[in-house]
């Protein structure tokens, strides 16, 4: 049996021998329930006011893991914890007789165990329950890390989540804020008329976005089916039919490459709105974005209050590589354009390609306060509604903040006339070796066909934003079971 941790074998032994006599001593070391239990935060918030010295006669029943121990014989003190606190536990043979009191000190640190106790303030200040009962909830036979120093091995720390969070206080506050920052975004979207759907993971065709998916196969359909890279053309086809401000939060799939910025399984939330157009979609983004963090309480260097910077595209590219992709519209007049002044072309990249590799290597890594980049060539947004004044262009941004794309949104393109010719040039795209072309989709042409208003739209990374929300560098840190390799 492996572990994460390489304990002696006699540990282990030790743990399993001490479960083996409480089974023959007649004690379950695995009940089913403990009923009536408090957070050890709400019992310390309710004695918050205490004085020293002071004693009650309140009663409460609290769970946890046995943290600490420390004392011997008549008395002992032992520091329990749950996911609200710690508290110390004071525990005397008067009240648990003797047998109770070594059964009691012969618990093992990280045993989980139930406790009934009366609420004073010791003499040295520190908030504790009196001891009348306790029950064994869980025998724990493998020790818990070391508290003080932790898991220190990056790989421990994320294939064995459990034992990171068991701990490290600062990994369970990562996953804490994690939590509470989607419950913002429920909140305010919910505030503003959207609903919340679900739609397919399971996809006969993939689409809405720009990569390669994971195929799987149906038994009883005898088909192959795609895990979602995005849930943008089911969510439009709410849009048709009425439902008119949308939301989905749910897991996508891309068959890509890992690295701090990805992880071929992650959260996503996309959101439209009829009759909004990409202006309207990136004002509301600002003020969702700046209400997550006041609610969550983030306290770091990014300023979300808008206004929030604003570029266009081409302009953000040219002011970095003196490059304008609007005057080398093929790809070897811009694949030149960048040897010239000494940037790497990936010689198998179409234009679209050499246009994402100049935003990613030279452009995204400078943009660290929330800026949106306007107004994108129409060659790389095949479902963005043409650019109202800029020919060749799309009304599309993306977001960005702390060097990372974070979001991307469109003024949603509604002709399918347009929409359709948009997707054969995808095709042509594929032909040529492009394997993140969008594939033509005739069921979301058919369903534009009945009329789908005008309609602003974005999907936004949650992972990503927990890594800026908690100060993390890698995708691995807030994803609670990242894909590791074996």
């Amino acid at each position: 049996m492996s572990g994460p941790q390489d304990e002696p074998p006699d540990v282990f032994a030790a743990r399993r021998r001490k479960l083996e006599a409480l089974r023959s001593a007649g004690v379950d070391p695995f009940p089913h329930t403990f009923a009536g239990v408090e957070p050890i935060g709400s019992v310390r918030a309710t004695h918050a006011a205490l004085a020293v010295g002071e004693e009650t006669e309140s009663t409460h029943r609290v769970a946890g893991r046995i943290a600490a121990r420390r004392g011997q014989g008549r008395m002992a003190f032992l520091d329990l914890e749950d996911r609200s606190g710690r508290i110390q536990l004071q525990a005397r043979v008067d009240e648990l007789g003797e047998e109770g009191m070594r059964m009691l000190l012969d618990l093992d640190l990280g045993d989980l165990i139930g406790v009934d106790g009366s609420a004073f303030r010791s003499r040295r200040g520190e908030l504790s329950l009196r001891v009348s009962g306790y029950t064994l909830l869980a025998k724990s036979l493998r020790p818990p890390p070391e508290k003080h120093h932790g898991l220190t091995d990056v790989e421990t720390r994320l294939r064995h989540r459990e034992v990171d969070l068991l701990s490290s206080e600062q990994t369970r506050q990562v996953f804490i804020m994690r939590a509470r920052m989607i419950s913002a975004v429920r909140r305010y979207l919910d505030g503003e008329g959207f609903i919340e759907v679900e739609t397919p993971i399971l996809q006969p065709l993939y689409g809405g976005a720009a990569a390669r998916p994971f195929v799987t196969h149906h038994n009883a359909l005898d088909r192959d089916l795609y895990l979602r890279i995005a849930s943008e053309l089911y969510l439009k086809r709410l849009i048709v039919g009425g439902l008119e401000r949308v939301y989905e939060i749910g897991k996508n799939f891309r068959n890509e490459g890992i690295s701090v910025k990805h992880n071929p399984e992650f959260t996503m939330i996309e959101y439209y709105e009829a009759y909004a157009d990409y202006m309207d979609v990136a004002a509301r983004f600002e003020r969702l974005m700046a209400y997550v963090a006041r609610e969550t309480g983030y306290d770091g260097e990014i300023d979300f209050e808008s206004p929030w910077r604003r570029e266009t595209l081409a302009g953000a590219i040219q002011r970095r590589t003196g490059i304008d992709i609007r005057a080398h519209r093929e790809r070897d007049a811009l694949a030149q354009a960048m040897r010239e002044r000494g940037l790497a072309v990936p010689e198998t990249d179409n234009w679209p390609q050499l246009v994402d590799e100049l935003v990613s290597k030279h452009v995204e890594p400078t943009l660290i306060e929330p800026t949106f980049l306007f107004d994108y060539p129409v060659e790389i947004s095949p479902l963005a509604k043409r650019h109202r004044s800029e020919p060749g262009m799309v009304e599309r941004f993306e977001a960005f903040i702390a060097g990372m794309e974070v979001a991307n949104a469109f003024s949603e393109l509604n002709d399918p006339d347009d929409q359709r010719a948009r997707f054969l040039e995808q095709r042509a795209l594929a032909a040529g070796g492009d394997e993140e072309a969008q594939p033509y989709d005739e069921a979301y042409v058919q369903a534009l066909e009945y009329g789908m208003p005008p309609t602003g739209g974005i999907g936004f990374g949650i992972d990503r934003m927990a890594m800026i929300l908690t100060g993390k560098s890698s995708i691995r840190e807030v994803v609670l079971f990242p894909a590791m390799r074996d």
